[in-house]
């Protein structure tokens, strides 16, 4: 390419020399140092006037010194009268931090991108921002690439079972990059969640039941057929049993047929078609969402049309063809220093969960239970607890050896590969509480832990291989990873993300459209 140069960071050396050695050129000269005190100083070797310019930075165990010789070698740049000037970020620093989340926070992902304004930035590439929103910080251009294809690529060539496999997300924050990725392949999903502030006897309140993402949730949407049986007027039409499976619980498969033999509620002549087009022509089968096979199927047209005009059966036998399947897939265990633990274990002195004392009182006032409920959330922004939830404080929450919590598993992973996914690894708790509960409460086969950013804070490699339930840990290398760290481990596996930013790179000096690196390539 004509008329541009690549400079390479200190933080990421290697993946700036792969790709240059794509765009078949080599990186431009340039000098990085440090006087003694530890002030950064950037010298250019080589004439950038008129030149389209990629500076190629990530993040590093050195956070700062990266961002601000980041921002030195852009104001060089500036000064040296370049035509464009982008920055090539794989792994964004302090995009964790992108919200405020208590009165006196800052958000500083934010304070950066306006940082590199200052310093003359005209445009920015970057891998997985942990919120997309974060592109709204920026008064320039920004191409969020996705590193999915990448990831889905490498299942379909390295998991031999991925086809029955089960994307899984360790908090209620990841799910929407876990539908993404079980949409690509065509999977079903679930959800590892923590609850700390709710007592045993309320576990099943919170049942959320499992989804699917081929599309059948829509298809269900159009014809008026709602998957729990609720009518407009949010009343029970269709009798489901709610039953939460608790431990690893009896795999009897006789348990699938108990039907409950309650008459349903009479409704409305409208709503008789809706319900006689959800019955069989037989008792026989399992569930009227899921097959065999454990995929969704749906009625054809002219079957519904057909079913319409069939007579109405009997309660019980309208009752005796659903069964509570989509219900059992609630799985409870209980958390103490962030492993799953039997149902007789113990209880730490001091309870997750000894704040729904306050809510189990039928007497208290309603007002005193708001202001109760406020002070065991005071940091929070306006009250609530997702503005204080973050990753430092679940990891915290896990270390305590006097802190017990609950941890909910939403999905069938029995007998199935796992995919645990989310944006980054930074700390291994919450990932290993995840893969304990997949494996010995909801009874999976294998865990494949993957990420699109290793950053591997301590030991937190070392905690992830050293967990039996966990098979492989799977991250790109949008930041660095120590070589040795590389060498040791037996269950990393680290992809490349140079042909991606080359790609990148090539079609933003021609002005190109970089939609088709979005794209999945079922090769």
């Amino acid at each position: 390419m004509r008329n541009t140069l690549i400079f390479a960071g200190s933080s990421c050396p290697d993946l700036t020399h792969s790709i240059c050695g794509n765009l078949g050129m080599s990186p431009a000269a340039v000098e990085l140092s440090q006087f003694a005190n530890g002030e950064t100083s950037v010298k250019i070797l080589t004439s950038i006037r008129e030149k389209d310019v990629f500076v190629v930075q990530s993040g590093s165990p050195k956070i700062n010194d990266s961002i601000m010789e980041l921002l030195i070698l852009i104001s060089a740049c500036k000064g040296g009268s370049a035509n464009k000037i982008t920055a090539v970020l794989p792994y964004f620093p302090y995009s964790r931090q992108s919200k405020k989340k208590s009165h006196r926070g800052a958000i500083t992902a934010r304070m950066l991108a306006n940082l590199l304004h200052v310093a003359g930035i005209n445009h920015v590439i970057t891998v997985d921002l942990h919120a997309s929103q974060m592109q709204g910080f920026f008064k320039c251009p920004v191409d969020n690439l996705h590193a999915e294809p990448l990831i889905a690529r490498w299942i379909r060539y390295n998991v031999p079972t991925w086809r029955e496999a089960v994307c899984v997300s360790k908090n209620a924050g990841g799910t929407k990059r876990v539908t993404s990725l079980a949409d690509a392949l065509k999977l079903n999903f679930g959800m590892v969640t923590t609850d700390r502030r709710r007592g045993a006897k309320d576990m099943t309140a919170s049942m959320i039941l499992s989804g699917r993402y081929d599309g059948s949730a829509e298809k269900d949407v159009d014809s008026g057929v709602s998957k729990l049986g609720i009518n407009d007027d949010g009343e029970q039409d269709i009798p489901f049993v709610s039953r939460a499976r608790t431990g690893r619980g009896s795999d009897d498969r006789s348990e699938r047929c108990t039907h409950n033999t309650t008459p349903p509620k009479k409704t409305h002549a409208s709503q008789s078609s809706v319900t006689s087009s959800r019955r069989a022509p037989t008792p026989t089968i399992t569930s009227p969402l899921r097959s065999e096979h454990g995929h969704t199927s749906q009625p054809s047209q002219s079957s519904l049309s057909h079913t319409n005009n069939t007579s109405i059966a009997s309660p019980i036998e309208e009752a005796a063809e659903f069964t509570d399947e989509l219900a059992r897939e609630v799985t409870h265990g209980r958390l103490v220093q962030g492993h799953i633990v039997a149902d007789d274990y113990p209880s730490p002195s001091h309870s997750a969960m000894s704040s729904s004392i306050i809510l189990d009182n039928p007497d208290e006032d309603p007002m005193t239970m708001s202001h109760a409920s406020s002070f065991f959330t005071s940091d929070a922004l306006g009250g609530t607890a997702d503005a204080v939830a973050s990753s430092d404080e679940e990891e915290e929450n896990l270390s305590n050896p006097h802190l017990e919590q609950m941890i909910t598993l939403v999905g069938d992973v029995r007998s199935r590969t796992v995919f645990i996914v989310d944006d980054m690894i930074d700390k291994s708790g919450s990932w290993i509480a995840a893969a304990e509960t997949v494996v010995k409460r909801g009874g999976a086969t294998k865990v494949y832990v993957i990420a699109t950013h290793g950053l591997f804070g301590g030991d937190a490699l070392e905690d992830l291989e050293d967990c039996n339930c966990i098979d492989k840990i799977l991250v790109t290398n949008s930041f660095p990873i120590p070589k040795e760290k590389m060498r040791d481990s037996k269950k990393l596996v680290v992809l490349d993300l140079s042909v991606l930013l080359s790609e990148a790179i090539r079609r933003n000096h021609y002005g190109e459209s970089i939609s088709a690196l979005f794209s999945h390539s079922n090769d």
